[in-house]
């Protein structure tokens, strides 16, 4: 007979915590990438996670400011069980959790995959602004599980702030340019040559990236001037972030102001120079700063940003998609309803809105601005903000977010096929965060993708009055990750999710108790029109 202290410790070693990664109850296991042997982690629910892995050698010494490089071979079997340190960005401070040596990648897949088990790929691109890592180390446990064993989860780091995109033709001669995405693109690569040791399809992958990580969905969507080199047959951008694109010499002024606060500018080398300062000096050097012509308040949201290099970026991002310059595959486009209001200033009058954009966007001149206020004119009132807080948040959201968002569903829609695209617009109604005057804001969408507790802080109400629509949001991702389409797997309960199709578009409305298929309003038509043509005296 069975003693009660050993079904005591059995019952320990079963039970499920509210952190999923504490679920361990067996040695871990292993896989061998070539390079090095990872001992992971077996979770209780079925699910092997793999943390902290290198995807590429530390971009330390002569490696900073350049491409990054294959991994070192190591002899020794490697522990994958704690994620490795997030990549340091703006106003942050190096620690065990956030440092320079920071590409690691993380996997989660089922218990019994093996080689043969070709399951479809999730690759998730976290989001930040490129100033920081800011969706790290999500556990995709969860969607493991929900779509019943059948996909592998892919999360990993890469450099952001000036580390990751410092810019001048002086990188470009000794370094690389966007070096942040070039980290994105080796893993691309790293996936494609290891996935299948972790069970997972190399020739099923879908890229989906919340927000800078949906910007960087975009960019390498057109990298290269559409070159598709099979890393992807999908795509997932969400809450997709556009801002200003800058070419190298208009970031000069930046790289000057970089390098005279390290102490490197009477350098005969200053790359070299920068290379050799300390951490401490560089992240001291990444502050903010205002653009040219603009003043110190408010000082811009985002300031170390991608640059059109030639190459990876070759273009302007809206001139690449109308030319039809992108890999052309199946995309699901996501969309929160007030994305703008997490950033938008708190605007007393219309004054208070221009120089919100005048900072933001130098370029655009005083009959442009004059423009927005009148596309954009006061609106009703929400809880705790000005007057003009909300007309600020709904032109800044639809510039930066919803319009990039409604101009690759329709570009899609135009150079794939209408029944390809699938676009939706999430507007589920949270009490707190209606009570602070923020709506349905920036990306709130992600706890419901990828699990409540899994992905951050979430609403509360997706555990109580909201909780309907996570399983419903969940299974239709799931679905697109799968099949390439959101309705094969979706909930018993949800409608069908219609493509985007011919004219001005057809969406889904995600709202608890009321999903269901909406046209494109012509109002936004029109605003993003506005922004399209924009476009270009927006960029620095």
């Amino acid at each position: 007979m069975v003693s009660r202290r050993l079904l005591r410790l059995l019952a320990q070693a079963l039970s499920v915590n509210s952190l999923p990664g504490n679920r361990n109850v067996a040695t871990g296991p292993t896989v061998n990438l070539g390079y090095s042997i990872y001992e992971g982690v077996r979770l209780a629910a079925g699910v092997d996670q793999y943390l902290g892995m290198r995807f590429a050698q530390a971009p330390l010494g002569d490696l900073r400011f350049r491409m990054p490089e294959n991994p070192v071979s190591t002899n020794a079997t490697q522990s994958a069980s704690q994620f490795g340190p997030t990549c340091i960005g703006v106003g942050q401070t190096e620690s065990s959790s956030v440092g320079e040596d920071c590409l690691f990648v993380n996997v989660f897949t089922p218990s019994n995959a093996t080689a043969k088990s070709k399951l479809p790929v999730w690759l998730y691109i976290q989001g930040g602004g490129y100033k920081s890592n800011s969706n790290s180390n999500y556990n995709g446990s969860d969607v493991v599980q929900k779509s019943g064993g059948n996909l592998v989860f892919v999360n990993f780091n890469y450099r952001v702030g000036s580390l990751g995109f410092l810019a001048s033709e002086k990188v470009r001669e000794d370094g690389d340019l966007n070096v942040g995405l070039l980290d994105q693109r080796k893993l691309l690569q790293w996936v494609q040559k290891h996935i299948g040791k972790f069970g997972g399809d190399p020739d099923h992958v879908v890229i989906h990236g919340t927000s800078a990580g949906g910007g960087s969905v975009s960019h390498h969507l057109t990298a290269y001037g559409g070159r598709d080199d099979h890393l992807f047959i999908g795509a997932a951008p969400q809450s997709i972030f556009w801002p200003t694109q800058r070419t190298v010499r208009e970031m000069e002024f930046q790289f000057d102001r970089f390098v005279n606060d390290t102490a490197c500018s009477g350098e005969q080398d200053p790359i070299s120079c920068l290379r050799s300062a300390s951490l401490s000096i560089i992240m001291a050097a990444s502050a903010v700063s205002p653009f040219p012509g603009a003043s110190n308040t408010p000082l811009p949201l985002w300031y170390w940003l991608p640059v059109v290099d030639g190459g990876l970026i070759p273009d302007l991002m809206y001139k690449l998609f109308q030319e039809g310059k992108f890999v052309k595959v199946p995309i699901l486009v996501a969309n929160t309803d007030d994305e703008g209001a997490s950033f938008a200033s708190n605007a007393t009058n219309s004054s208070d809105m221009a120089a919100f954009f005048k900072n933001n966007y130098p370029k655009l001149s005083s009959i442009e601005l004059q423009q927005l206020i009148e596309t954009y004119p006061l609106q009703p009132a929400v809880p705790k903000h000005a007057a003009y807080f909300p007309s600020t948040a709904a032109a800044y959201g639809d510039a930066t977010f919803i319009c990039p968002g409604h101009e690759l569903a329709s570009t899609f829609s135009h150079y794939v096929a209408p029944d390809h695209v699938w676009n939706y617009r999430f507007n589920v109604q949270d009490p707190d965060s209606i009570a602070a005057g923020l709506g349905t804001a920036h990306a709130v969408d992600v706890p419901a993708i990828l699990g409540p507790g899994y992905s951050g802080s979430a609403y509360r109400s997706y555990s109580d009055v909201n909780a309907a629509i996570v399983p419903i949001t969940m299974d239709y991702w799931i679905s697109f990750i799968r099949s390439l389409d959101p309705n094969k797997y979706r909930a018993p309960d949800a409608p069908v999710w219609e493509p985007w199709g011919t004219g001005t578009g057809r969406r889904l409305k995600l709202e608890t108790n009321a999903t269901q298929m909406e046209l494109v309003p012509e109002t936004l038509i029109g605003r993003c029109a506005l922004w399209r043509d924009l476009s270009t005296s927006m960029d620095v």
